[in-house]
């Protein structure tokens, strides 16, 4: 048998035709943690992306992302304490369509959010065309977060790699109870 030393083999042969995953990231209540992708939560209260009655699962690229789009939410006086991060991998050649942030209005990261944006996850869902919708987070504009349509035929391709507790730093809610005290 021909030993081959690894230097003498092309990137392109290790496996061609190999799919790797990109990780996503999603923050939710343990009490949704079997179905964490369902889009429930999008479907009862809408979202930046989305319509109430439209079903996307809201997920970040980044864990920090998925804390910090989470904690925006939360009250300082009353976070909850069963947290989850769910950690879902998605295979590179999902079908998936991009929308960059100099595609969109000028107001599109205000509070609240312009109507236009949930018309575009709408149409996105109603369309059926891709699994993923790869949008700028209003919080960060350079980093994106990924919505997955959960009717879609690929999505069942999207793999839930991990469910681990979750907790904030309490130092970052100290922040939040003192500004909200100063007159």
């Amino acid at each position: 048998m021909t030993q081959i030393h690894p230097t003498q083999i092309h990137p392109t042969q290790i496996h061609p035709t190999q799919v790797y995953p990109t990780k996503v990231y999603r923050v939710l209540r343990k009490a949704y943690a079997r179905s964490p992708l369902d889009g429930e939560g999008a479907y009862r209260y809408g979202g930046r992306w989305s319509s109430v009655g439209t079903r996307l699962s809201y997920t970040s690229e980044h864990q920090s992302l998925a804390m910090l789009e989470y904690f925006v939410h939360l009250d300082a006086d009353d976070a909850p304490p069963d947290l989850v991060l769910a950690t879902a991998e998605i295979p590179d050649d999902l079908p998936n369509q991009r929308v960059a942030g100099d595609e969109l209005p000028s107001h599109w990261r205000r509070f609240s959010a312009p109507a236009e944006l949930a018309r575009i996850g709408d149409e996105f869902v109603q369309k059926a065309e891709r699994c993923v919708l790869i949008v700028p987070s209003a919080l960060a504009p350079h980093e994106n977060n990924w919505l997955l349509n959960p009717h879609h035929a690929s999505f069942r391709r999207v793999v839930v790699s991990g469910l681990e507790p979750l907790s904030y730093d309490p130092r970052m809610f100290a922040a939040r109870r003192q500004t909200r005290r100063k007159p």
